[in-house]
């Protein structure tokens, strides 16, 4: 049966050969290896990456969740074993998460025996897209599942600590990009053309009002603008602008309500500026939402187990396509201490190993009592 040492080893060799989502094509060949090498059963899914493993028998079965893509960012940690994939890395801990899986998984085999019913182990592909979870729930391999557990390395909380609460855990993901059309011109005479960084201008605060002025004093949102762009020089009125943002939402309501004010906004600018506006509105993934029965008992396994648990007063804002899971199926979700300086996305995140003492052996713990009790 493989070591801490082994899940260390296991995590720096996924750390060093990160595959961006949609492309984790060797990081499936390796999970698949070590799988193989524990005699873990792979399923035959129609999947281009990413695959699901099976332990034991039975018709009861609960399902385990890793994500396993990496992002476009250029590494700056310094280590001996950073990223040999020129700009990309494992800077959200989906390579922690790997080794976290893998680790629970080669210990659940060895205890096959006793286990009432299936664990399914899901290495999902393309997480950082917000849509790598359908990939496995298209292929049906999840239907009829007792529950399904997750996680997020968390790097604002230390080793040794256990996040969670019941219900809504993070935000919904929208994005959206306006593209203006006007008319170029020389600046010397605006008259002669269409401007469309005054409805750019327009634009900016007229996004900036829909929290504040359309939703409730008890809705929770955030709409952000990212990116601005119109131009290339200071003399010329330009033909076209450009804006591009995110929405972060609990509440399905609130999420139609503010794409229904965002199309309005670029209509009514349009017909008033005499433009062309087009609006793309991508919705990304859902809110996760906790099941509140799995919550207690994830609760009760991470005391058991030695974590200290703190419960979340507020969802996150952030985005995790775990969403494609809890909206079908009874899920739990919880966040787990990495201990960084740097939190994810960061060129700069470093989390601390000693999380693989601990986070196998939660989900050892949780299969068991939901399989055996």
């Amino acid at each position: 049966m493989p070591q801490y040492e082994d899940y260390v080893n296991w995590r720096r060799t996924f750390h060093q050969y990160p595959e961006v989502s949609e492309q984790e094509v060797e990081t499936t060949k390796r999970l698949k290896h070590i799988l193989e090498n524990y005699d873990i059963k792979i399923l035959d899914l129609p999947l281009k990456t990413g695959l699901v493993a099976e332990i034991g028998s039975g018709e009861d079965f609960v399902a385990i969740r890793t994500d396993i893509d990496a992002l476009p960012i250029n590494e700056q940690v310094k280590h001996e074993f950073i990223s040999t994939n020129q700009g990309v890395m494992h800077a959200c801990g989906h390579d922690i998460h790997m080794a976290t899986i893998l680790a629970a998984t080669t210990s659940l085999k060895t205890q096959e025996d006793t286990l009432h019913g299936r664990v399914r182990i899901i290495f999902q592909p393309a997480e950082e897209l917000g849509y790598g979870a359908s990939y496995i729930t298209e292929t049906q391999v999840l239907d009829g599942a007792k529950a399904i557990l997750g996680f997020h390395n968390y790097p604002s909380l230390e080793v040794g600590e256990f996040a969670i609460k019941p219900g809504v855990l993070t935000s919904a993901v929208d994005r959206f990009e306006f593209k203006i059309y006007g008319k170029g011109a020389h600046a010397a005479t605006p008259d002669q053309g269409k401007d469309p960084v005054i409805v750019l201008g327009q634009l900016i605060n007229s996004i900036q009002s829909i929290v504040s002025r359309n939703l409730s004093a008890f809705d929770c949102a955030v709409v952000t603008i990212g990116e601005v762009s119109s131009g290339s020089t200071w003399n010329v009125i330009a033909d076209e602008a450009y804006v591009q943002g995110t929405v972060r939402t609990f509440d399905e309501n609130v999420r139609d309500q503010i794409q229904q004010r965002l199309d309005a906004i670029s209509q009514g600018l349009a017909q008033a500026f005499d433009v062309d506006i087009d609006l793309n509105y991508e919705r990304l993934p859902g809110a996760v939402v906790n099941d509140e029965e799995l919550t207690d008992k994830a609760i009760e396994v991470a005391k058991k187990v030695g974590y200290k648990v703190e419960m979340l007063e507020q969802p996150l804002t952030i985005g995790e396509d775990f969403s494609g899971y809890s909206k079908y199926y009874p899920s739990v979700f919880a966040l787990i201490g990495s201990q960084s300086e740097y939190d994810l996305h960061h060129p700069l995140y470093d989390p601390d190993e000693r999380i693989l003492e601990k986070a196998p052996e939660y989900f050892v713990n949780f299969v068991k009592q939901l399989l055996n009790n």
